[in-house]
């Protein structure tokens, strides 16, 4: 399992976990794409955009190994801002499974993240608003 060195290990002042420490012993945890609903709490959804942030930084639009990268945290942003880069030879149960952020998506997602420009801005949604596709 690739550790992807420098990625945040959690949400800062939070106990939402963005990283595992070592792989599963049964193999890893299956990404199953899930749907957010508008009545999450506040705390989650900043988990979201929070992890979202870190993977906008520190891969950009480039394909990534799912890795080291927790399978709740993905599976919450799977199928929407997060989309297999190879979406034939995708398994959800490999930690060598790629991935890329759909920026289109994670801009439309959450438009807090991204300047008026559409680039993101450079702090992330530190505003506590409630903004993003809740649907």
């Amino acid at each position: 399992m690739l550790k992807h060195r420098g990625f945040p290990s959690r949400l800062p002042g939070t106990d939402h976990q963005f990283t595992i420490r070592r792989a599963a012993k049964g193999g890893a945890t299956p990404l199953v794409a899930r749907r957010r609903h508008a009545d999450r709490r506040p705390a989650d959804r900043a988990a979201d955009a929070g992890f979202l942030s870190a993977l906008i930084e520190h891969f950009g639009e480039a394909p990534f190994p799912r890795g080291n990268l927790d399978a709740g945290r993905l599976s919450w942003l799977l199928g929407q801002e997060v989309v297999p880069a190879e979406p034939d030879a995708f398994d959800p149960e490999s930690y060598d499974a790629l991935l890329r952020v759909d920026m289109e998506a994670a801009r439309r997602g959450f438009p807090a993240l991204f300047g008026p420009d559409g680039a993101q801005a450079p702090d992330g949604d530190d505003d506590g608003d409630d903004d993003g596709d809740w649907a």
